[in-house]
């Protein structure tokens, strides 16, 4: 199986973000996690209800004890409410209003001014206009060119004024067969609007997403501006050619700014390895910008022309667990379900997912609903820069947020006719179309012929220079009962006692090896614990221990360097548990080690320059980084905006290597990760875990 169709059939199952929560009315969710009770012993949770497998993908039609349940669920006053909502999307009609292409902004003697400030922009012609905090007054920021080897500064000027303009709600799931599911529905749902969000300052920071750049210009989240300061930023832009972009991410409210309008501009570095390519270029390259949104409804039933960002709470004991935001309508550079009218030749998508947390399968299709053929798309880039060689898309081009896809379309075969670009993943919203393209009827003379050698300058980095490298493990914990954290762990000795013990994970690696890690951080606030040597190569890995098969990728973001996909192993995960500690809480680690379970494949995407890699359930992906950029402060994290503001989000050092050694010969801890040669673990503290204890 590729791994796209893997993607495709994982989120074939419906599911909760990371799979787990709790159905409102008293209809209990459960996923199979086992608790550990007194004396070490296993107590797995109840049964799996029904309403838990139809999360998960299962057909009502095959639960008929839960369709009698949930046929009864709600007053009739709600379900009338929750209906009008669901009639009301079926109003906004697709493929109305014509694709907006961001203006460029190029910089005279190396310096620009992007506002931040207020508009009112229109969504669809059947709208009203939106209230929008944006970068340059489009719901979709300017696009930003810059040369290679040309340093660029920014201003970045906060001139927002007023309330927030997003109202937020947070509602409990309920379930109605007979309507689509409440994210995938306009409207409050009854639910007043937070009061908390509502109070919210304009504070904002400008994160320049895949920039290779020093600390200082990162736009570090808690470095945020009020209105009447700006951020300073200088971005040497020594790296190659690539589709950068840039977003907020304001300490603990990204995910609401964000939707708010401070969502996403492209940043393109152009350099002479793209040029001698003659690219389709001017009005055939343009920048598609997608993610989805919700909107508001007055106590009609009347579209207000606000957007909602609307809250799902999935589980309340023994914590509240939101599910991150998806909703029904996608827009495309700010429009929901535009069109654009292009000519019968070739043109360069910049494609780019800045969703909150949607997925994206992205195939184009015919009148007939057919794919088009692989030799009329062509994927050439992704994240970071072009890739050595083109790749025909053959199964679509699978996008999480943050990811970026370098296109090519040939419309010549399609002359006077209609496209259009969907999602093809399951639950894509309210449909799967995302935009349509109106072909041109004239025929064009000549033309251009894709390259068969992209970029000259990318070079795979060897195994052994990444094998000799330092080691980083980053765990990706499943939620329930907890919201999924992010552990950073270093290596130790096997503990004596008892398994599970909180913090330790065991697991076999490729070589059949088993190794013992404990957690060492899992908060924003905990002390840094990978310090990186400038001009290192190191190897990052993520392990995801989420066990539900339905649940969305994590997004896996380095700040400041470009990596290269390695391997992806499969693993079976049944042997991480959540149990009760001594005081209250749970903990969780691994009771037995970790079974490898196969290799998994790496597209060619994922083997090229990247800054975020998809990390599915049960996976871990291993990735190699050269950290050639200036020294600093970063940060590496999930990049579901939800996830990063809840701390799945962590700082890391880059430091210069001589400083690090007078650092050690003053002996200083600095987390310089684990290498090959030196039996895999740190000396300092092995055996111990962190603040946890057995099972009991």
């Amino acid at each position: 199986m590729t791994e796209t169709s893997r993607l495709r059939d994982m989120l074939g199952r419906r599911g909760f973000l990371a799979g787990a929560g709790v159905v409102g009315g008293g209809l209990v969710l459960g996923t199979g996690i086992s608790l550990t009770a007194g004396g070490g012993r296993a107590a797995a949770l109840p049964q799996r209800p029904d309403a838990m497998t139809l999360a998960l993908g299962t057909p009502l039609e095959k639960l008929p004890a839960l369709e009698r349940d949930v046929s009864r669920e709600g007053t009739r006053a709600a379900k009338s409410a929750a209906g009008a909502a669901a009639k009301a999307a079926e109003r906004i009609k697709p493929f109305l209003d014509p694709l907006p292409v961001p203006k460029r902004l190029r910089a005279r003697k190396g310096e620009l001014t992007v506002a931040m400030k207020e508009a009112r922009v229109k969504l669809h012609r059947s709208l009203p206009a939106t209230r929008l905090w944006t970068y340059e007054g489009g719901h979709t920021g300017p696009t930003i060119e810059a040369r290679s080897g040309r340093r660029l500064r920014i201003a970045w000027e906060n001139e927002l004024r007023g309330d927030f303009p997003l109202p937020a709600i947070r509602v409990p799931f309920e379930l109605d067969p007979d309507l689509p599911l409440m994210w995938d529905r306009p409207g409050r749902e009854g639910a007043p609007a937070r009061k908390d969000v509502a109070a919210l300052p304009p504070w904002a920071v400008v994160h320049l997403h895949g920039a290779v750049t020093g600390g200082g210009n990162d736009g570090w989240a808690e470095n945020a501006v009020l209105p009447g300061a700006s951020q300073l930023a200088e971005y040497p832009n020594e790296q190659a050619a690539g589709g950068l972009w840039y977003h907020d991410h304001a300490m603990h409210i990204t995910h609401l700014n964000v939707m708010a309008g401070l969502g996403a501009g492209s940043y393109l570095i152009r350099d002479e390895d793209e040029d001698r390519l003659r690219l389709p270029s001017g009005d055939r390259e343009i920048p598609l910008v997608f993610f989805d949104r919700n909107l508001d409804l007055d106590s009609e039933g009347e579209f207000t022309g606000d957007l909602l960002y609307k809250g799902i709470v999935v589980a309340d004991d023994p914590y509240e667990l939101v599910r991150p935001f998806t909703g029904p309508f996608t827009l495309v550079n700010g429009v929901i379900w535009p069109h654009l009218e292009v000519e019968a030749g070739w043109y360069r998508f910049r494609a780019l997912n800045a969703a909150n947390n949607r997925p994206y399968l992205l195939k184009v299709l015919d009148e007939d609903g057919e794919e088009i053929p692989a030799e009329a798309f062509t994927l050439i880039g992704t994240d970071a820069g072009l890739l050595p060689r083109p790749d025909p898309v053959t199964a679509g081009v699978p996008l999480t947020p943050g990811e970026r896809a370098d296109l090519l379309i040939d419309f010549s075969r399609f002359r006077g006719r209609r496209l259009r670009l969907v999602n093809d993943l399951p639950e894509p919203g309210a449909r799967p179309d995302m935009m349509e393209f109106r072909v041109g009827s004239r025929a064009e003379g000549g033309g251009f012929t894709p390259p068969k050698t992209l970029s000259r300058t990318f070079e795979s980095i060897p195994a052994a220079k990444a094998e000799a490298g330092a080691e980083r493990l980053v765990v990706v914990t499943p939620v329930y009962p907890k919201d999924p954290e992010l552990w950073e762990m270093e290596e130790v000795d096997a503990p004596e006692g008892k398994l599970p013990i909180d913090g330790i994970v065991q697991f076999e690696d490729e070589k059949g090896k088993v190794r013992t890690f404990k957690r060492v951080a899992s908060s924003f606030e905990d002390p840094v614990r990978f310090t990186v040597p400038s001009g290192s190569t190191e190897r990052w890995r993520f392990l995801s221990l989420e066990k539900s098969p339905g649940a969305y990728p994590h997004p896996m973001h380095i700040h400041a360097v470009a990596f290269q996909g390695l391997r992806r192993d499969v693993y079976d995960v049944e042997a991480f548990e959540y149990f009760e500690l001594d005081g209250g809480g749970y903990g969780a680690g691994t009771s037995k080690p970790l079974k490898r379970a196969e290799q998994g494949e790496l597209t060619a995407a994922e083997r090229g320059p990247k800054d975020v890699i998809a990390l599915h359930p049960a996976q871990l992906i291993t990735v190699a980084a050269e950290f050639d950029a200036p020294p600093g402060r970063f940060m590496h994290h999930c990049h579901i905006y939800e996830h990063e503001d809840m701390m799945m989000m962590r700082p890391f050092v880059v430091q210069p290597k001589e400083v690090l050694a007078i650092a050690e010969a003053m002996g200083h801890d600095h987390g310089g990760g684990h290498h090959a040669g030196a039996g895999g673990k740190q000396q300092s503290g092995a055996g111990k875990p962190d603040a946890g204890g057995h099972a009991h």
